[in-house]
């Protein structure tokens, strides 16, 4: 049962017609002087002056604390890798991005219809669905990530009845983890006002 926290992110499971997810994702770039940020398979991202930027933002409510902070912009996507040159002059594919890498494009799912599996910071129960949560936490530009994995060590709050950043549409049930688990397993989708490509304010 998914009784322990093991946050992993925003893992891609289902596009918007229901379909699997079959590796769909855009490409654009992380500022090629470099970003002081790690940025983790599965964290939420949104644009910055053209470039791509990890949300240091929880999603709480369509404030300074949207993905796009006080701009409100709304998140791109969840991130699914980059390339990179590393200092050797290779070409690199990899499953996260490394703080200051130059000349990095980003891999971002950005469907604002796309499904995604994310672990709770509590027991999600059936009666809950239908309910919204955001991110449980602040992410931070260094340690919101394990850099074994590659993967976002992030996780969402508490169901919230009140305007928040996703909407909780399902449970993962499968392998060891059940509905209402104390670290629920929850499939969730970006509420409009929190996807810049739902959202009418103009990014920056």
């Amino acid at each position: 049962m998914a009784t322990t926290a093991s946050p992993y992110g925003l893992i891609p499971v289902k596009n918007a017609d229901g379909s699997a997810y079959n590796g769909a994702r855009d490409a654009f770039l992380i500022d090629p002087a470099g970003l002081a940020n790690n940025i983790g398979y599965g964290s939420v991202v949104f644009l910055s002056a053209g470039f791509v930027k990890l949300s240091l933002d929880q999603g709480a409510a369509n404030d300074a604390t949207n993905f796009g902070g006080a701009t409100n912009v709304g998140a791109l996507g969840v991130f699914v890798g980059c390339e990179y040159i590393n200092a050797q002059g290779q070409l690199i594919f990899d499953q996260h991005y490394p703080s200051g890498q130059l000349n990095a494009t980003a891999y971002v799912v950005t469907d604002p219809g796309a499904t995604f599996q994310v672990q709770s910071v509590a027991a999600i129960t059936q009666a809950e669905l239908g309910h919204n949560c955001h991110l449980s936490a602040d992410p931070d530009a260094l340690t919101s990530i394990n850099t074994t994995t590659g993967k976002s060590t992030m996780a969402v709050s508490d169901s919230e009845t009140t305007d928040c950043a996703f909407k909780i549409i399902g449970f993962s049930t499968r392998g060891e983890s059940a509905i209402g688990d104390a670290k629920t397993d929850i499939l969730v989708k970006f509420n409009p006002n929190y996807h810049a490509f739902l959202s009418a304010t103009v990014g920056v």
